[in-house]
């Protein structure tokens, strides 16, 4: 039977099970990784979470649903918390929105994005984000349907807000509610007939 697992990824974990620099001798200390929190066989990271970004990663066994899952053509929506530098204005989010940003290129499609005002509840990052008393600070989500190399982050910072934290929070009909950092669960039935559904398996 096929396993499907939702993880609250930690910063500073890579999505995999090995450290590649480390196996090639690239680098003198192995860096965490998946295997450091999950002992469950023959699962991997359908998508990747960049090493200093946290939150929601999915891991199955499930070839075609995770091909899908990553395939550009089906545009499943990921949710992000991004925490950055600065107080941007909902002015300033008309390129995001517009799909007028150009990163390396190539234009970026349009994207949700909204103040968060409280800002979120999240755990704390270690080690912790470096304040500066000069410089305030501010939580925006950011949904996207497509997923270029470190697209959020380049995003902010050509809108002059560069990120400072970045957590994912949900992937299409799958959200990280109360999941505990560093924790990971098996979905649920209905939570993986809504992600069939969304991926039109």
């Amino acid at each position: 039977m096929a396993r499907y697992l939702l993880f609250n990824k930690p910063y500073w974990v890579l999505t995999s099970f090995t450290d590649p620099d480390a196996e090639r001798g690239e680098r003198a200390e192995t860096r965490a990784t998946l295997g450091d929190y999950i002992d469950v066989p023959n699962v991997y990271a359908a998508g990747r979470l960049d090493y200093d970004s946290e939150g929601l990663l999915l891991l199955t066994d499930d070839g075609e649903l995770a091909h899908r899952l990553t395939h550009p053509r089906y545009k499943l929506p990921k949710r992000y918390w991004v925490q950055v530098e600065g107080m941007p204005t909902e002015p300033d989010f008309a390129p995001i929105r517009r799909g007028e940003l150009t990163i390396k290129k190539r234009r970026v499609a349009p994207a949700e994005v909204r103040l968060l005002d409280p800002a979120p509840a999240v755990w704390p990052r270690v080690p912790p984000i470096r304040e500066r008393a000069t410089i305030p600070d501010t939580w925006i989500e950011l949904t996207l349907r497509e997923g270029k190399k470190r697209q959020v982050r380049r995003m902010t910072a050509a809108t002059g807000f560069p990120t400072l934290r970045l957590v994912r929070v949900a992937i299409g009909p799958l959200e990280l509610g109360e999941l505990a950092h560093g924790a990971w669960r098996d979905l649920s039935a209905a939570e993986l007939q809504r992600l069939r559904t969304a991926l039109g398996l």
